[in-house]
């Protein structure tokens, strides 16, 4: 079935993104942003894809994957990543911009598109007709929550107040963790292999210098429209540390049941890293979700016993963030598996900054309009970035979903992978993307 209009509710990233792959295509495109009518506590214009919080799009290098990501979007005539670099400013290697030209820019080329219709209202239903693609956000308006809510059939819509770093696990220093669960639950029932957590054994000197320097580390400001509630399940590291020197330890740091086997004892704590990814190219720090600034995290973790060197494809986050269950809901061709029709992009579908969120604004639009077109939606390859965070998305299989950014822990690693040089690793992975992704450009005509 051919559809004259798509709908996309939201002029952030994903959306002003979707709308523009789309009408590139030439499908006429209904784009819906609710500010000025309605406005949020977070953005300060009407503008579309106004940038709120760093307005930095991260590095151009291509042996880092958010590299590797616009080169990508860069081939798909991204919206975002042109206008960023038609406004960028100077950032070494990264890509930044001016946050007030960008949006302006973004706003001027979505309003003058000729398939493109800039309706200013809020949202409040999503149509049992057409093609629609939500692309709302973290700040989803109250009403049509809950009607994300009913369309999904889950009123869970997530809102997580605190996400636990990620580390790569190539940078792991496994001379000084040992591998274990607690009491020595959790054997493979194949090899008998114990591989369900690295340890990182700590001192009773180690211990307690880097509570002390949890306890005074700086921590990102609280915001007005970030209603933070801490719960007693999901405590803040620093939290934490500011309730005793031992809090930790026999809390996320408890080193009960879990033997040294260089010392045959408990160690006096234990930082626990447990698996993130099937490939176990991810690990992330149990219990150590923390709204301590991202420099510091940096500093302090790798005070942790092999975590020295260690390189974090996530820090930790302690924000209101509201994004449904995608894994349970979605296709990687970003459709609800419920309803084709319908469409979910950015942030809400659990990706975490400003260029992956426009990213997946990429894929909704292009396979929005194919739909609408009487064509079939498209699944990027797991290689390439956008695939890899599609993937991620629609078959996370870990208990806790929780956004991702544009990171190689996510890709499948190379064959026989023993490349330890991570700036060599990620150029060889850099490469294999981008040929991927030209071949799978070519094979579905994506580009004229």
């Amino acid at each position: 079935m051919n559809y004259d209009t798509i709908t996309v509710l939201g002029a952030g990233m994903a959306g002003s993104e979707a709308a523009w792959q789309a009408a590139e295509r030439g499908v006429k495109v209904r784009l819906v942003e609710m500010r000025p009518v309605k406005n949020t506590p977070a953005h300060q214009t009407s503008n579309a894809a106004e940038i709120v919080c760093s307005n930095s799009f991260k590095s151009n290098h291509l042996s880092n994957a958010s590299g590797v990501l616009k080169a990508e979007m860069r081939g798909l005539n991204s919206l975002i990543v042109s206008c960023a670099d038609e406004t960028s400013i100077p950032a070494g290697e990264a890509l930044a911009v001016d946050r007030e030209v960008f949006a302006e820019r973004v706003t001027e080329r979505l309003q003058n598109h000729p398939n493109i219709e800039f309706v200013r209202a809020e949202a409040t239903e999503i149509g049992a007709d057409g093609i629609t693609v939500v692309a709302t956000g973290p700040l989803t308006s109250d009403v049509l929550a809950a009607q994300i809510g009913e369309l999904t059939g889950r009123y869970d819509l997530y809102f997580y107040d605190a996400v636990a770093p990620i580390v790569d696990a190539a940078t792991i220093d496994y001379d000084k963790v040992f591998r274990a669960s607690r009491r020595g639950k959790g054997l493979d029932a194949d090899t008998g292999d114990d591989a369900a957590y690295l340890n990182c054994p700590l001192n009773k000197e180690e211990y307690e210098a880097l509570v002390t320097e949890i306890a005074k580390a700086e921590l990102t400001p609280v915001h007005d429209f970030e209603d933070i509630k801490y719960f007693e399940a999901c405590l803040p590291v620093e939290e934490l540390a500011s309730r005793g020197a031992r809090t930790l330890a026999f809390g996320p740091l408890k080193p009960v049941g879990l033997t040294d086997p260089k010392t045959g004892r408990w160690p006096h704590a234990v930082v626990q890293l447990r698996q993130e990814n099937k490939a176990a190219t991810l690990y992330n720090l149990v219990g150590f979700q923390t709204r301590m600034k991202w420099g510091e995290q940096k500093r302090i973790l790798r005070m942790i016993p092999g975590l020295e060197n260690a390189e974090f494809v996530r820090f930790g986050v302690m924000h209101r963030n509201t994004y449904i269950h995608s894994p349970t809901l979605l296709d990687a061709t970003l459709q609800l598996r419920t309803r084709p029709n319908v469409l979910f992009a950015g942030q809400i579908v659990g990706v975490e900054g400003y260029l992956e969120s426009a990213a997946m604004g990429v894929v909704a639009g292009i396979n929005a309009a194919r739909l609408a077109s009487g064509g079939d939606a498209v699944t990027f390859p797991p290689e390439t970035i956008l695939g890899s965070l599609t993937q991620y998305v629609a078959a996370y299989e870990g208990k806790a979903f929780a956004p991702m950014n544009a990171c190689w822990g996510i890709v499948p690693p190379l064959p026989g992978d023993r490349v330890r040089d991570k700036k060599e690793r990620g150029s060889l992975m850099g490469c294999r993307a981008l040929a991927s992704f030209g071949a799978f450009v070519r094979e579905n005509a994506l580009t004229d």
